[in-house]
């Protein structure tokens, strides 16, 4: 999952600089990047769900496939039965609107160094105890649903007004809010900017092909290759995740894949190596991999940071398997950052943090040995 911004709750950001040079930005209250709308309860009927016996209703958006009563929600606490009708609770409702550049999301080989307008609302499907933004993505006041009132033809302009090549639906979990996202994504598509999911992958088919003519890309957290890890620090399964990765591969949109290190809990070389080989076999060893250095946070404060001889290995595993691309995150600085030919190892993209530096592609190919870079550079 891609951290939050920090500041205020709900960020409305302008960025001052040209678009190419977002690639530095870092933040702060700059100025209004779209109408801050008034406090609200606005609900839409949701898509994708059905009807059961006594009011009941099966929702069909995630891999949960919650059986909801009547008066109650979901598991990711936005998607509520209210007399045998199911709603979302965050339609039009984000609680974060930000400025990012791409390599944020992680995104490396999708419009390098460009800038994407960033959103959430409130609401997660998964119950990490790892969570970066637990304070907006875990509903923990039931009565109370926070965010602004900002519809889809906004955000579009708000990117476009920004001088954004996309759209990222992120920082929580953006299957959650799938009705809200798919009708920015068609408004966004139509006016030819791209859109981006940063997401756990615990959407069912049925979501990827209502979006994906208009999903470009998405950044999926692979979290580790164990079932049990799953069950018991996500709340969740392993196998719908490898589901969608390799349906989104199927449909043609662009995937990168993060998983964080955690000390005692997924760092294993064997189960690194599984999930790498998973990686190069069912996605291709083009995907990039992003192994990221985890800190104590949420409900897991007990174990220490990843060393940095963990990420290390875990980067030799990754290239062992025959992945082109490996990078390390949260370790600015660090040379596994930049991007390198697969061929010849000279280097394309020079990134240190977020920040592309310089852009050394030569027509989306090597400038030394003419091979073609892997990604989609507009």
């Amino acid at each position: 999952m891609e951290a939050s911004p920090a500041e205020d709750p709900i960020r409305l950001c302008l960025p001052l600089q040209p678009a190419g040079h977002l690639g530095e930005y870092r933040g702060g209250l700059q100025g209004s990047l779209v109408r801050r709308g008034k406090k609200g309860r606005t609900v839409k009927e949701a898509s994708l769900y059905d009807p059961r016996e006594e009011g009941k209703v099966r929702c069909r958006v995630c891999a949960h496939r919650c059986l909801i009563l009547p008066g109650k929600r979901g598991l990711c606490g936005v998607r509520e039965n209210r007399e045998g009708l199911l709603y979302s609770l965050v339609y039009g409702k984000p609680i974060a609107v930000h400025v990012d550049p791409i390599e944020k999301k992680p995104l490396f080989h999708f419009l390098p160094g460009s800038a994407s307008l960033s959103l959430a609302t409130v609401g997660c499907n998964f119950r990490c105890l790892f969570c970066q933004n637990a304070e907006i993505s875990q509903v923990e006041d039931r009565k109370t649903i926070p965010g602004r009132d900002i519809p889809p033809e906004e955000i579009v302009e708000a990117a476009k007004n920004a001088r954004c090549l996309s759209i990222s639906y992120t920082y929580t979990e953006p299957t959650v809010f799938f009705e809200y996202a798919r009708d920015i994504a068609f408004l966004a598509d139509a006016q030819g900017l791209k859109n981006v999911f940063v997401t756990n992958g615990y959407m069912t088919g049925e979501v990827l092909e209502a979006l994906h003519p208009h999903l470009h890309a998405a950044n999926v957290d692979l979290k580790a290759f164990d079932d049990a890890f799953y069950r018991t620090y996500c709340g969740a399964r392993l196998q719908p995740v490898l589901d969608t990765l390799r349906t989104m591969k199927r449909l043609g949109i662009w995937v990168e894949v993060t998983t964080l290190i955690i000390p005692t809990l997924n760092d294993g070389p064997e189960s690194l190596r599984d999930l790498a080989r998973f990686i190069a076999e069912e996605l291709g060893p083009e995907t990039p991999w992003h192994i990221s250095r985890f800190h104590p946070t949420y409900r897991l404060t007990d174990l220490p940071v990843t060393p940095l001889s963990t990420l290390k290995r875990a980067w030799e595993i990754g290239k062992e398997v025959g992945l082109y691309y490996v990078y390390t995150g949260n370790v600015p600085g660090d040379p596994a950052e930049k991007t390198y030919c697969r061929s010849c190892n000279a280097l394309l993209l020079d990134r240190i943090g977020f920040s592309v530096r310089e852009n050394r592609l030569k027509g989306k190919s090597c400038p030394r040995c003419g091979t073609p870079w892997d990604g989609f550079e507009g």
